[in-house]
């Protein structure tokens, strides 16, 4: 697992604040103790004091360089609040209703810290659904306009396996679009290409998959995917794209030659975008539970500030290499 292990290392060369609003999980906790333990990022852990403090030594985990703020009585709270209300009052809500939201939801808090720039990123979904992240993404960040869409990401790296980038993938949408339109693909692609090249350096090698390789076989989705393939070659035209390939094609050298001679991209894929959430969430957790892949996400994309989500079934070190992938990409933006 060197690719993931390596960006803790580039974490460390610009260090970069991460807000967590759930620390009243210990995985959460353990993370973040770990985090500011090792330099990896400033930590800030968003919850009551007390009770942050009473499971932290319930649990044997040191506090040390880890900042408490309670949005109860934060110094800063009154200017979340406003900026809040100032983001959703076109949407018809009160001031009292903007202080509720942000006060009685830490993941609204934490998203807003990061508009505001009191923190360079926010993490949370270890106890809260990959909906109420996304949903406090959108709400409190601005859409990335060349992107277009709010949709996610996961580092998937396996060890052994020759395929991709030597077993390192970055698959997407696997969390939050169910059936997305060719337009909503062409985000997708584009935003998880960018993943690619942003954490890794490397140029990124975009497979539309599909159950069609090339015309062998027709339908709604694959429609979508050859019109989705037009958009991203004209929107960017410098990009390793290909499709609708199958699985096989994507990624197997000797299928890509007998399918699709002549791709730049088939037989050695390194972004797998799937057609639809189905496929991209089956997808990823069979890669995790029995490829034994390390998966880091869901990274969420198309928004104009760092922010990732958590699988409520996440260990303490996914706690960990999701904030480091996060203020990583604070560091470029």
């Amino acid at each position: 697992m060197n690719r993931i292990l390596e960006l803790r290392a580039k974490a460390k060369t610009e260090k970069r604040k991460i807000v967590f609003p759930e620390g009243n999980d210990p995985r959460v906790l353990k993370g973040a103790s770990y985090l500011a333990a090792q330099g990896l990022t400033g930590v800030l852990l968003v919850g009551r004091k007390e009770e942050i403090e009473k499971l932290a030594s319930e649990n044997g985990t040191s506090l040390e360089g880890v900042c408490l703020i309670d949005p109860h009585d934060h110094p800063e709270t009154p200017d979340i609040v406003t900026a809040y209300y100032e983001k959703r009052k076109h949407k018809g809500i009160s001031f009292e209703d903007a202080e509720k939201a942000v006060k009685d939801n830490p993941v609204n808090f934490a998203a807003m810290m990061t508009r505001l720039d009191m923190a360079d990123g926010f993490v949370a979904g270890a106890s809260n659904t990959t909906s109420t992240v996304a949903r406090s993404a959108i709400q409190c960040l601005e859409i990335d306009r060349e992107i277009g869409t709010v949709s996610s990401s996961f580092i998937m790296e396996m060890e052994d396996c020759d395929f991709g980038e030597n077993g390192l993938f970055i698959y997407g949408d696997c969390g939050i679009i169910p059936y997305p339109s060719p337009r909503q693909l062409v985000g997708i692609a584009i935003a998880t290409s960018d993943q690619m090249k942003k954490l890794f350096g490397i140029e990124p090698r975009v497979a539309m998959l599909s159950y069609s390789t090339k015309g062998s076989a027709s339908g709604e989705s694959v429609d979508a995917i050859r019109l989705a393939i037009e958009k991203i070659r004209a929107k960017r035209p410098g990009l390793l794209v290909d499709g609708e390939l199958q699985l096989d094609a994507a990624l197997v050298p000797d299928v890509a030659a007998r399918k699709c001679p002549g791709s730049s991209v088939a037989g050695r894929a390194n972004v797998l975008i799937f057609p639809n959430l189905d496929a991209g969430n089956i997808s990823y957790k069979l890669s995790q539970r029995l490829g034994k892949a390390r998966a880091v996400g869901p990274l969420i994309q198309g928004v104009s500030k760092p922010c990732s989500d958590l699988s409520r079934g996440c260990s303490w070190e996914d706690v960990v290499d999701t904030a480091v992938v996060c203020a990583i990409k604070a560091q470029s933006s």
